[in-house]
């Protein structure tokens, strides 16, 4: 029997941040954003057959910690960024196969726009590209829309639901064969093959329809990332594969099982719907290699830097931290913040108990590890990675596959995946050795 085979993207989100664009295995003689590095991105990683590229966003420069933005800025932690939407347009004119999945919020985005650009740049990369859609937890974006606060954490992923639900109305909007372009009598589209959304809900009024040709794929790929229990049911109702964050093993399985029940409940198969699990990973021709190499993760940023990009990430300023404190009492505080119930404190929690006391010291120590990545990725050779994506995939379902990224050097460790781990995991039937489909949405269908 053939083993079900992995799904791989490349998440290049942090590539050009915190310290990474200087490590001995980074381009020498270009800064971000370079659109040439990117273009050699891609043939790369073509080149080793990945499903796509991905890219995270955020539209503000990080202000939680102290209340400044200085840190991000002096340090390169979740700065600078820029919409990648017209980079990743470069990079396909350069590829064939590969895809490419940009991220908007929901919490911010009109769905009428965002409907009409995905479906030009699925138009321009010929049925290639993904969003991945977020509900925003971030404050420095928020102020940038105008928003004094973050939206209610439920209401997020409410408006993110009706935002899908009017996209995929308008993407249907225009029927697959509407346009017919008839040179004999001059007749462009099918009037009755055109259709109004008509939509009136709580957060959007959009008449409809698109003024755009349809889709490629039909409609762009939709990944998205809700891990807490809200976040799930919003996904299990918006996405076609699902992207989840890197944690211990028992708690994907946790999550696997819980995104099951919720698409078994609203009438989905989850066979399938995949996860794609966010994996950092560092690879070396040895073990030892690979092992030098992560470590040097921990030389990237100072303690500053580190405080700057966990109070971004989970919406809370870590400056303010008492003496003593309880993991507890402080993952309630940043919930009632309307921030992510389930980052970097709730892992701290699911390692040390709910009930353990820190001091900032021991907080930042363990901080350090989360912020640089080192904590979760995985360093080894390829039998070692291959044996690591193996256990993981086979305990989460054999749906979905991984998102390799925050790598320590660029394009080092993406030249070692092609090269290297790629060809071990199509020795044990896990993964590619063609692109039989024409579009994205096919690619992440191959079983």
């Amino acid at each position: 029997m053939a083993k079900a085979k992995m799904h791989l993207g490349l998440d290049l989100s942090y590539s050009h941040m915190g310290g990474r664009w200087r490590m001995p295995g980074a381009w020498e003689h270009a800064s971000f954003p370079d659109v040439g590095t990117y273009e050699e991105l891609a043939r790369i990683a073509e080149r080793g057959l990945l499903d796509f590229i991905f890219s995270g966003d955020g539209t503000g420069v990080p202000v939680t910690w102290r209340g400044e933005r200085d840190a991000a800025v002096e340090w390169g932690i979740n700065w600078p960024r820029q919409d990648l939407n017209p980079i990743f347009v470069a990079m396909s004119r350069v590829t064939k196969h590969i895809g490419y999945g940009l991220t908007y919020s929901s919490t911010f985005m009109h769905p009428y726009y965002t409907a009409r650009l995905l479906n030009s740049l699925d138009h321009v990369t010929n049925g290639r590209i993904a969003m991945n859609l977020v509900a925003s937890t971030r404050q420095s974006d928020a102020e940038n829309f105008g928003f004094e606060g973050l939206m209610e954490h439920a209401s997020r992923y409410e408006r993110m639901e009706e935002f899908i639900d009017v996209c995929n109305q308008l993407w249907a909007s225009v029927e697959a064969d509407a346009m017919v372009w008839d040179r004999a009598s001059g007749r462009v589209g099918v009037p009755s093959k055109i259709h109004d959304v008509d939509h009136n809900g709580r957060f959007f009024k959009v008449k409809g329809p698109l003024n755009t040709p349809p889709s490629p794929q039909g409609k762009p790929v939709i990944v998205q990332a809700g891990g807490s229990p809200r976040g799930i049911r919003a996904a299990a109702k918006v996405v076609d594969h699902a992207f989840a964050a890197d944690k211990a093993l028992d708690l994907q399985v946790q999550q696997r099982h819980a995104f099951d029940e919720v698409l078994t409940a609203i009438g989905r198969d989850p066979s399938k719907v995949g996860i794609l699990w966010q994996t950092p990973i560092t690879i070396g021709k040895t073990e030892a290699e690979a092992l030098a190499r992560r470590e040097k993760l921990l030389t990237l940023v100072p303690l500053e830097a580190v405080g700057a990009y966990l109070s971004h990430n989970c919406g809370y300023d870590f400056s303010r931290l008492p003496n003593r404190f309880s993991l507890k009492a402080l993952n309630e505080e940043i919930i009632a913040t309307q921030a992510s119930p389930v980052g970097f404190v709730h892992e701290l929690i699911h390692s040390f108990g709910e009930s353990a006391e820190m001091t900032p010291a021991e907080f930042f120590e363990h901080g350090r590890r989360n912020a640089t990545g080192y904590e979760q990725t995985i360093a080894g050779d390829a039998q070692q990675l291959a044996d690591i994506l193996e256990e993981k995939f086979e305990a989460t379902g054999s749906r979905g596959g991984f998102m390799l990224g925050h790598t320590v050097e660029m394009p080092a460790d993406l030249i070692g995946i092609t090269e290297l781990l790629v060809p071990e995991l199509q020795r044990r039937g896990r993964f590619r050795t063609e692109y039989r489909g024409r579009t994205l949405r096919e690619n992440l269908a191959e079983e």
